[in-house]
């Protein structure tokens, strides 16, 4: 372990419609119901700034124009280090974060390379560092439709990529926005099948046609079971016919390489928020991040819930209790530099993941260059922040391990 990764590990242990009923797990405890946790504290903070470039790599952001954007003009030299919208641990400190489609569409994006990259965040110092990454490809032709590229490097004018999870094999599951679909690739990033897509459900960048989901509404949280066989992707939109504010949590059986029929509600708190990822807690629960479309001084809505397929209630959507208002932090030590409060005020935050029973990990998505919601007129950073829950989460330990 390389002393910059022993650090971040030493600072993450010290901060450290149809409704389906599924029985708890016999052998995981589960909170008591409640309406929400109290207030989280923040435990640590590092940034990566918002200007920073995989060396070596192509030109990138062409499409742009030539006018500054947040006092930052376009076209790069490199690709940037941008766009956090999925993140897993490593067990060596270590995180893999995916970038998402590039610069916000399929028209703007096409030299975007699609990447993972290696992170680690070393928070005594406030600083996160980009150690590595993989770029994703279709090396064996796999993808039924043109790619913008003829090397068949995938870019974001090919998918819209949100979420991610990697399984014991050490390749990855993706979600994406534009079928929406489903990803697999190997620890390589080269494409092991043909692109999954949901049944039924179509956004318009789909080559399908005949779309009910609005533009890059898929993908944008999935959960893999404690367990290691199932997926749980959950829309950005609401499906056509739906109630408003209605999202599908779809259930994917890794063993069958199919989508098993079952699925399950999330109901937004408001018809305009989004949702920004969503990760498992156990068998039954989640963690969903819920944001309304603003930043800056006028962010109103940035929250995290944990959400219970169980439906206690029976009003055949997901539970939620809230655990986290990333608004309203508790910093008494000071640890963002703003006062006593800390606000995570920006319009996409996109990741969370579990370090331990109390604490977690968030992780903003900078759309780089154009979310200023630090500081206006300034691209963001991407920013790394740990908080601490006032309760435990009663989280699976095949979670957290």
């Amino acid at each position: 372990m390389t002393p910059l990764v022993r650090r971040a590990a030493i600072g993450l242990t010290a901060s450290a419609l149809a409704v389906t009923v599924v029985a708890p797990s016999s052998t995981v405890a589960s909170a008591a119901p409640r309406d929400e946790f109290g207030r989280a504290a923040l435990t640590g903070f590092a940034a990566l700034p918002a200007e920073t470039f995989v060396p070596a790599s192509e030109p990138s952001g062409s499409l742009l124009g030539t006018a500054p954007i947040n006092g930052v003009t376009p076209p790069f030299a490199d690709q940037p280090v941008q766009g956090f919208s999925g993140i897993l641990r490593n067990a060596d400190g270590t995180f893999d974060a995916l970038s998402d489609n590039g610069y916000g569409n399929k028209a703007n994006s096409g030299d975007f390379v699609l990447r993972i990259h290696r992170i680690v965040p070393d928070f005594p110092t406030g600083k996160v560092d980009v150690v590595g990454g993989i770029n994703l490809t279709d090396p064996n032709g796999l993808v039924p439709f043109p790619l913008t590229r003829a090397d068949r490097v995938l870019t974001g004018a090919d998918f819209d990529i949100e979420s991610m999870v990697r399984v014991a094999d050490g390749s990855y599951w993706i979600g994406d926005e534009f079928g929406p679909y489903l990803l697999h690739v190997d620890r390589a990033g080269r494409l092991l099948q043909a692109p999954i897509p949901l049944p039924g459900v179509r956004a318009p960048e789909n080559p399908a046609g005949s779309p009910n989901l609005g533009s890059s509404k898929g993908f944008e949280g999935m959960a893999l079971s404690p367990d290691g066989r199932t997926l749980f992707p959950l829309l950005e939109g609401t499906v056509a016919g739906d109630p408003a504010g209605a999202l599908r949590l779809n259930e994917f059986d890794l063993g069958t390489g199919a989508y098993t029929g079952r699925r399950w509600i999330y109901q937004l708190d408001a018809p305009s928020h989004a949702i920004g990822d969503a990760i498992s807690v156990d068998q039954n629960r989640l963690l969903v991040i819920e944001r309304d479309g603003a930043e800056g001084d006028a962010a109103k809505v940035k929250k995290i819930y944990l959400a219970d397929k169980r439906d206690r209630d029976r009003d055949g959507r997901l539970d939620k209790t809230l655990v986290a208002d990333l608004l309203d932090i508790a910093d008494p030590r000071r640890l963002g530099g703003s006062g006593e409060t800390f606000r995570f005020p920006f319009t996409t935050i996109e990741d969370v993941v579990i370090l331990d029973d109390r604490t977690i990990a968030v992780l903003n998505d900078n759309n780089f260059p154009f979310s200023s919601g630090r500081n206006p007129g300034r691209p963001d950073n991407n920013e790394f922040i740990t908080i601490r829950l006032t309760d435990r989460l009663h989280a699976d330990p095949r979670v957290i391990r």
